[in-house]
């Protein structure tokens, strides 16, 4: 597995190949490819090149998918005794990208063709099944539910 570490906006990012990563609102448009100008580390399996700070002669390649929101995050200032409350949030703005290629220049290959999918063969709709119609409810007399007759009533003279 082929990955990197690049920096962007003064943060440090994991990059997979053929993954995506939420970065740090960027001013591309949406579907544009460019390239990361700090690599930082890239690592091929076993073989590992780590950077003194950046590492040369490697590129990482990435399209822009989708200009998102993220989630939003509330802060609440409370002074005791006071009656201060001050409640407030936020939501980052972040930018999506697709990590396209990671690696030398050279060595750049096209990504391998998505096989077609076979087309799905639609089974016919069955009917659904209808439900019996449910039995209305009879009146269900439980042996103790009858009334009692009242009992030991005392009269007054």
């Amino acid at each position: 597995m082929k990955f990197a570490i690049v920096e962007s906006g003064g943060k440090q990012y994991r990059a997979v190949e053929g993954t995506t990563v939420d970065v740090d609102r960027l001013a591309h448009e949406v579907g544009k490819s460019f390239d990361f100008e700090r690599v930082l580390l890239m690592a091929d399996g076993d073989a590992v090149s780590v950077g003194t700070p950046t590492v040369g002669g490697i590129i990482v390649s990435a399209t822009v998918v989708d200009h998102i929101k993220g989630p939003k995050v509330l802060s609440f200032k409370y002074r005791p005794k006071k009656r201060i409350r001050v409640r407030g949030g936020n939501r980052a703005h972040y930018t999506r990208l697709m990590i396209d290629f990671i690696g030398k220049p050279g060595d750049k290959k096209e990504a391998p063709a998505k096989a077609e999918k076979p087309a799905k063969v639609k089974a016919e709709a069955k009917p659904k099944a209808e439900k019996p119609a449910k039995a209305p409810k009879e009146a269900a007399a439980k042996p103790s539910a009858a009334k009692k007759p009242t009992s030991k009533k005392t009269e007054k003279k």
